[in-house]
């Protein structure tokens, strides 16, 4: 049986590379802000509209435990979401969990490449969002850390640098 979780912070190409390897594996993928999303109906930026930031950690707790029962399966996670709770402890007994790290900088890049849009850095200048980001990741790494394994992403600007992050997680991984 194999279960992947890929933690980091967002910018960090969790999506991305978690794709890429359900892909390369032939294994079905599950981010699970996307899975809060179709389960509740409505989204992140809803939930924590109408129940803030407790009431939406309690739903992504929830959540959680739900999918990593689930059985060969990439998910990917949540910047905060090893933050709260048990959730890095519960993730490293349920799966092989992967850091994806990077350098502020090189996160920066990738935001800024993302489509996406990231709620918590809008409204804010180029160097408001590198101050909070690197804040943020300060706090954030203590639990990152706790992973099994971890992996330096470099910045990922095409096909070939993000298929070489897939096979370093597979290699990491003995997959």
């Amino acid at each position: 049986m194999i279960r992947v979780i890929l933690i980091g912070y967002m910018g960090a190409g969790k999506t991305t590379i978690g794709k890429g390897l359900a892909k390369d594996l032939g294994l079905p993928f599950y981010d699970l802000d996307w899975y809060i999303e179709t389960r509740m109906r409505k989204t992140v930026k809803q939930i924590f509209d109408e129940k803030g930031e407790e009431g939406f950690r309690k739903i992504e707790h929830n959540m959680l435990h739900e999918v990593a029962e689930f059985e060969n399966v990439v998910i990917s996670c949540g910047g905060g979401t090893p933050c709260f709770f048990d959730n890095m402890d519960y993730m490293n007994r349920q799966a092989d969990t992967v850091y994806l790290k990077a350098s502020i900088e090189v996160l920066h890049q990738h935001l800024q490449m993302g489509k996406g849009i990231r709620p918590l850095l809008l409204n804010k200048t180029p160097e408001e969002v590198k101050d909070f980001m690197t804040g943020q990741l300060q706090q954030r790494e203590q639990f990152y850390t706790k992973a099994k394994h971890t992996l330096d992403v470099s910045l990922m600007d095409n096909f070939e640098k993000i298929a070489l992050s897939v096979a370093e997680v597979r290699n990491l991984l003995h997959l």
